[in-house]
């Protein structure tokens, strides 16, 4: 069962990065093989939605990291082994022939072997057994290379030179008769490759693995969480719950409001994972869905604005919601693309009525304070605040949750200090 989201949240919080930027996938990816790689990516489109997959994820990547267990083997080793067992399959899909050498082939059967032997000694080893968690995939690999087939492999000493012929009984073996074996063999070794190298991003920087629990109990409480992209992240506390499900957060432009509310949201996506997280501590109850509304563009393709965007995106929300899914929804900065007085009346009218759904979290930032009057009189609204001081006419920013509502607005103050109007008037910019 998946976690329901969708490209825009995915953009949103920068699972992948772009160009120029990396992306949160990109700071977790420590995997040591190709077929690591695409797990990993596999898992970061597909978080889960189910409270025991979900810990049990965590259980074994928490278990791996506390060990502090390594990948067991060399990246050229599993290299050669990739090339040799997928060179054959790439061929058939391109509608030509293998091009393997019979270097290649005899380097390829060696580096399976030596992969069997090490693999196998891997998941005897005492810490690995202690895994309790990772026990049926450890069982799975065990079965397959115990499997009768296999047994002249482990009579082999490792690194040593293969006869001719053996070699040719060898690329039957793996390619052509046990080949379902060896594709499921990879498959699990892959998985581990994942767990192993998130294991060591956990342990380097010193992320922490949530607890999972059940779905509908809209519970989200995060000490300490920050964005794990940032050199100097400033964190923050966090609680959501039933009786308080909706967040109104108010500040200036540049106080942090769209940083917190991304690395919040890549919190709890993260989560879904069963993977680490960047805070001191989390837990949450399961959700069906994350839909975050952090930089919509205006969708030009169907001429619509900025304002129609935003309302669609209202749409879509309200029809899950009405399913009576569980969701974690966001909206930066709501309705910023119309008056303000259409933005107030929405704004207040569509946070009330997410309120009402008990069993759904939500966050609004929005710039329009006054709305926060109407909304302080139900109870289940909270409100939160990120300051700005003054230090004469420098806006300063702590980055750090307050409680309460903010009227603070410097964009005059920002344009002035950046002789903007100097420079309008005056033909040149301000010297400072």
């Amino acid at each position: 069962m998946n976690l329901i989201t969708d490209e825009q949240t995915i953009g949103d919080i920068r699972i992948f990065g772009k160009r120029e930027e990396g992306g949160i996938y990109d700071l977790y990816n420590q995997t040591h093989t190709r077929g690591g790689q695409v797990v990993l990516e596999q898992m970061f489109r597909s978080p889960l939605s189910d409270k025991k997959m979900i810990n049990e994820r965590s259980s074994i990547i928490s278990c791996f990291a506390q060990k502090n267990i390594l990948f067991p083997f060399e990246a050229a080793l599993f290299d050669m082994a990739e090339k040799y067992l997928v060179t054959d399959d790439q061929g058939k899909q391109a509608g030509t022939q293998s091009v393997l050498s019979e270097k290649d082939v005899a380097n390829g059967v060696m580096a399976v072997i030596e992969l069997m032997q090490l693999i196998r000694s891997f998941v005897e080893r005492t810490e690995v057994l202690a895994n309790e968690a990772w026990q049926p995939e450890r069982i799975g690999i065990l079965e397959l290379l115990t499997d009768g087939a296999f047994e002249p492999v482990y009579r082999e000493k490792a690194k040593a030179r293969i006869a001719y012929g053996a070699v040719t009984a060898y690329d039957q073996l793996f390619r052509v008769r046990e080949k379902a074996k060896i594709e499921r063999l990879l498959a699990l070794i892959y998985n581990l490759d994942v767990y192993l190298s998130v294991a060591g991003v956990a342990r380097e920087r010193k992320f922490v693995f949530a607890k999972a629990m059940e779905k509908g109990g809209a519970i989200l409480k995060v000490k300490d969480v920050y964005h794990p992209g940032l050199t100097n992240p400033v964190a923050n506390d966090i609680s959501l719950h039933p009786e308080k499900n909706l967040i109104f957060l108010t500040g200036a432009n540049m106080a942090g409001k769209s940083t917190f509310l991304r690395s919040l949201s890549t919190a709890l996506y993260v989560a879904h994972m069963g993977f680490p997280v960047a805070a001191g501590a989390m837990e949450f109850s399961v959700m069906d869905g994350i839909y975050t509304t952090v930089n919509l563009p205006d969708n030009l393709g169907i001429g619509a604005s900025h304002f129609y965007a935003e309302v669609l995106r209202v749409k879509k929300v309200a029809a899950e919601l009405a399913m009576g899914k569980s969701l974690f929804i966001v909206f930066d900065e709501l309705f910023r693309g119309t008056n303000v007085k259409d933005a107030h009346e929405a704004t207040v009218a569509v946070s009330l009525a997410f309120a009402r759904k008990k069993n759904s979290l939500f966050i609004i930032s929005s710039h329009i304070v006054e709305a926060g009057e109407q909304l302080s009189m139900h109870p289940s609204v909270g409100f939160q605040y990120l300051p700005t001081r003054m230090e004469g006419i420098t806006p300063e920013y702590t980055y750090k949750l307050e409680a309460g509502i903010t009227a603070d607005r410097h964009g005059m103050i920002i344009i002035r200090n950046e002789g903007i109007l100097d420079t309008l008037k005056n033909g040149h910019k301000r010297t400072v």
